[in-house]
């Protein structure tokens, strides 16, 4: 069975050949750029730096020989700029902390203080405030707030919607090519077009704008979907609209070689509850969600991809309602998680993209035999009657060892007999 078969079949929730693998196809599915070097090297690989080729998780790009070393079965598309504006083009060396050199994008341009913290820029522009910060010995960026003083009684939504525009045709240009080298490989295409992440607190501080307006700071955007959910909703039926419109655009330039679309990556859960209501959701996000999967259902074949981390059990039959086919990550630590009740109660109508094994403890801190052990657990409870789609819960960490990471994939290739 072909790759893109294969992912097919266990979407449709019909037992394919085997467990299907996805590391790298989305922002959240995978490693980062120490673990794919480390990886490149286990498997005895050509040694040449890594691409950085998403610079807030620092995550390394996964190249075709690595990518045939571990058996993906997912191919991922996504923008052509950053979260922090700028392309992944003109790639140039860069040196981690760690002493680790990698490659990065042209116009990743930093600065250090004098406390050793490092300082990234929107669309690479030194001038302007950075929006992003990698403390001295870190892995990651963080955002950085810098939303101006609000005044409650002039709010405009149009300043929160300032990065959701019709696509350009440079963009557009971009995902022809892209999904049509992705659909050549001959694995199932998952494409991240961006603009459906109603209230992702990644981007809620625009890290790729150089001067964002509106409601910017992660803490009062929350704040405002309990006390401005008028305000919320103008910003959500906009960019609703606006994505609708796109989605007609990249549908008709690329629709018949996209299997799933990444919709959404805004987190409702903490490890132990959900940060709102059922009733907040369905009242403020589910009508929005609703229009989009909707229209993506009734005019492409695509499988609408939904992440959300933590203890969400609560919305899991909401999320089937508002039309989602998989979630990802599967937070099977979180509280309510529990892969069996999981997998039995919603397992004939979501996709579990996910969920093979933790990475918060197991994969970082255990052995490779307690690696390989969850591993085979959870895809003897999520493979039955197809509908998972193997890859860890969330990124793997900077500092996870590769022995683990290789345990990893070593259990799904016994456990679908193919090594």
């Amino acid at each position: 069975m072909q790759a893109r078969k294969r992912v097919l079949e266990a979407l449709n929730h019909r037992q394919p050949d085997r467990v299907p693998l996805d590391f790298g196809a989305t922002m959240c599915s995978g490693m980062h750029v120490s673990c794919v070097a480390a990886l490149r090297d286990f498997y005895g690989l050509e040694k040449r730096p890594v691409k950085v080729h998403e610079p807030f998780q620092m995550l390394g790009l996964i190249d075709e020989d690595l990518k045939a070393a571990i058996g993906v079965d997912v191919e991922g598309v996504s923008g052509r700029n950053t979260l922090f504006g700028f392309p992944c083009a003109d790639w140039k060396p860069w040196r981690l902390d760690s002493g680790l050199e990698v490659l990065v994008p042209g116009r990743f341009n930093t600065t250090t203080d004098e406390k050793g913290n490092t300082y990234l820029y929107p669309e690479g522009d030194t001038g302007v405030p950075p929006s992003g910060k990698m403390p001295s010995g870190g892995y990651y960026f963080d955002a950085i707030i810098r939303q101006a003083d609000i005044d409650e009684d002039n709010l405009n939504p149009e300043d929160n919607l300032e990065e959701f525009q019709l696509i350009s045709p440079d963009d557009l240009d971009h995902f022809r090519t892209a999904v049509r080298q992705a659909a050549q490989t001959g694995r199932a295409v998952l494409a991240s077009f961006g603009g459906m992440g109603l209230g992702d607190v990644a981007l809620v501080p625009g890290p790729f704008l150089k001067q964002p307006k509106g409601i910017r700071d992660v803490a009062e955007w929350y704040v405002s979907t309990a006390i401005r959910q008028d305000y919320v909703h103008r910003v959500f039926d906009r960019q609703t609209d606006i994505a609708l419109d796109n989605l007609r655009i990249l549908n008709a330039a690329v629709g018949k070689d996209v299997d799933v679309t990444f919709v959404c990556g805004t987190d409702f859960g903490t490890q132990t509850s959900t940060f709102c209501s059922p009733e907040t959701f369905q009242a403020l996000y589910a009508p929005y969600y609703k229009k989009i999967n909707a229209w993506i259902h009734a005019h492409t074949s695509w499988k609408t991809f939904k992440h959300c981390c933590g203890a969400i059990e609560p919305f899991l039959q909401l999320f089937i309602e508002a039309g989602f086919d998989v979630i990802n990550p599967v937070q099977c630590s979180a509280a309510g998680m529990d892969p069996g009740h999981l997998k039995q109660t919603y397992g004939d109508q979501l996709t579990f993209w996910g969920g093979g094994v933790d990475t918060q403890q197991v994969l970082p801190f255990g052995t490779p035999s307690q690696v390989r052990e969850q591993v085979l657990e959870r895809c003897a409870i999520f493979a039955r009657d197809g509908g998972f789609v193997f890859t860890a819960i969330h990124n793997i960490q900077a500092g996870t060892p590769v022995a683990n990471i290789a345990a990893m994939i070593e259990a799904v290739h016994d456990f679908n007999g193919t090594r």
